[in-house]
Parts: C-alpha cells; structure tokens; sequence
C-alpha cells in the first residue's frame, strides 16, 4: 500500500465500501489489508504534566493512565509541578517546560489567572496546552479541560447531603479553599442544601494539603462539636480523615451521616465497614489517559484534531457497590500495578 495520504474523494469512497462489506455476512472491511496498523511512525513525543498535589495518592491511577497511553502511542512525559499545590512552584515546572520545548503540557489550573501567561506563551510558541483535574477561568486559552465538571458534582453532592441528613449542623472539610480543583464543589453544595429547603446549617472547615494533619483537625472539629449531624469532604485526604473519625468515635451508630470523595482504600473500607455513607470517583484513571491521547493527536495530525473539553463523570459509591472496588485490584482505581484483562 503507498504511504501517500488519501484525499477526501478517496475516503469518502473507501468508507462507502467498508460500510457495504460490513452489511455483507463474511466479507472484509475495506480498510483491513490497507491499515494494518493504526499509527505511523512517529517521533517520541514528550508531554509534562505540571500537577499540584504529585505525590497525593489520588493520583495514582492518574500517572498509570498516562504511563498506559504513551506506552500506547509510542509517547514518554515527565510528572512534576508541587506537592503542596503551591502555585508558584507550579509555574517554575510549567516554564521549563516551556523552554525546554515540550510537545505538550498538562496542567492543573488550581488558580484563576496565575497560568494566564504561560499558557498563552505554550501555545504561541506551538506547544498545545489541556487543563485536567482543575480548569481556570474562562481568560485562560488552554486547548480544552479533562476532569470533573466541579462544580456540577458539588451540586450533587450537596443534594446527598440534603437527603442523608435531613436537619441540623453539618460541616464541610476542603484542603486548600479557594483552589479550583475543590472550590467548585463547596460552592455547588451549599446551592444545593440551600436550594433543599431543608433546615442545614453547613460551615467550611479547612484541612490543610498534607494527608497526614487533616486527621487531626477533622477529629479537633468534632470534639468542639459533638452535636453535629454530618461531616463531609470535597477532596480525598480530607474524606479518608472523616472516615477514620468516623470509626473512631462510632458515629454512623448515633446518627452522625458522613461521606466525600475519591477511593483510598481506608474510606472504601468505611463504606463497606458503614461508617461512611458514600464517596464519589471521578475516574483518576482517564485524568491520565485522556489528556495524554489528545495530546497526542493534536501533534499527530499537525493541530487538525482538536483537543476538546472531557468530563470524566461522577459515581457516588456506596455500600451497595463498594464490593468490587474492594476487592478488584486494578490500575484503574490504582490499588495494583498490574495490567490485566479481564478484569475480574
């Protein structure tokens, strides 16, 4: 087969043919003998994905989806930025990246206007920039965002605190307030208990970014307020610290609703343990998988295919369903290294 590129004319007619062979038991698509394989050579790309959090466990599953798809696609990246979503440690990786002309950056845009400049400096100088997991403010010219729709979930959220709770005080733990990646949410759950009607009384009580002390003032929290009737989470430390609470003091058996987001294995415990209603996965996995493939394609066809904004979704996990996730150990969830399929 010539390596030359089709024309429209060509495509059109080839495609015509597959879909006539497919109607046809037996016969063979048009393009099977002609592309037998998807990709042509190409050079090893590199992306960098500038992260705000990079040792956070939640983001585990995110690095195995990247690894998963440049050992797709032929691509390498590099894994850097802050692990105390410090912003302008985040900006110094984003810069060498760019100066050190990477083939294309990822990033999470915790802040609304600091990843102004660099990103519209990627993008002059050729480098196509995504958003994941956090997106900024509609003055930042990135390609596209890939993560949860923020502020959606918090909507919903929200409504789940309504429902479990019913009336009285309940507080939500966020780590870094005002940060993009988890702002969102707080804002969509308090519309959501105020648009319930419902007699809720909701405060903000910030955890910090280290796993480690968010424990401590989730556990501070409760013992100044032991009447409370929820306590909730909108990032994983934070989550995994109300549920080990939670357990601790046996609050579940009292009345006491709980729930948040992300899958560590301590609050997938407490769910199946029930001692923690619900948490809520945002697919880490594809946070990884899908900004590196349109990274990638973006370069592959000269700028032709587009990145194009990506929600990956929102599960409220539950002790209904929280077996699998328990006992399936995966890349995806991030509790094995292991390729494996099927998956069972």
């Amino acid at each position: 087969m010539s390596d030359m590129p089709l024309d429209r004319a060509e495509l059109i007619r080839r495609l015509g043919l597959t879909a006539a062979a497919a109607a046809v038991p037996g016969a063979r698509a048009a393009f099977a003998e002609d592309s037998p394989n998807f990709l042509r050579p190409h050079p090893e790309w590199r992306f960098v994905f500038v992260n705000h959090a990079k040792t956070n466990p939640f983001f585990v599953p995110t690095r195995y989806g990247i690894q998963d798809a440049c050992s797709l696609l032929g691509t390498s990246y590099r894994w850097t930025g802050s692990i105390r979503s410090d912003v302008g440690e985040m900006l110094v990786a984003m810069r060498r990246a760019i100066r050190e002309k990477a083939d294309g950056i990822a990033v999470s845009v915790i802040e609304p206007k600091a990843f102004d400049k660099p990103t519209a400096e990627a993008l002059d100088r050729g480098i196509p920039v995504i958003a994941y997991n956090a997106d900024g403010s509609r003055s930042n010219a990135r390609l596209a965002y890939v993560g949860q729709d923020l502020y959606q979930s918090g909507l919903k959220f929200g409504a789940r605190i309504a429902a479990l709770v019913g009336e009285g005080r309940v507080f939500i733990f966020i780590a870094t307030p005002g940060q993009l990646n988890i702002q969102p949410r707080v804002d969509g759950a308090f519309d959501a208990i105020k648009d319930s009607g419902k007699p809720i009384y909701a405060t903000v009580v910030a955890t910090g970014p280290e796993v480690r002390r968010e424990k401590a003032r989730i556990e501070s929290t409760f013992l100044r307020h032991k009447g409370l009737r929820g306590m909730f989470a909108v990032d994983g430390g934070s989550t995994q610290g109300v549920a080990e609470v939670m357990r601790k003091y046996g609050l579940h058996k009292r009345g006491v609703r709980a729930g948040g987001y992300d899958l560590l294995p301590a609050t997938l415990r407490a769910i199946a343990e029930g001692h923690l209603d619900f948490t809520i996965d945002q697919q880490p996995y594809l946070q990884g998988f899908l900004p590196t493939l349109q990274l990638f394609f973006a370069k592959y066809s000269g700028g032709l295919v587009a990145p194009a904004d990506t929600n990956t979704g929102l599960l409220f996990v539950t002790r209904k369903n929280v077996r699998r996730y328990i006992t399936t150990r995966t890349r995806y969830e991030g509790s094995s290294s292991h390729r494996e399929f099927p998956v069972t």
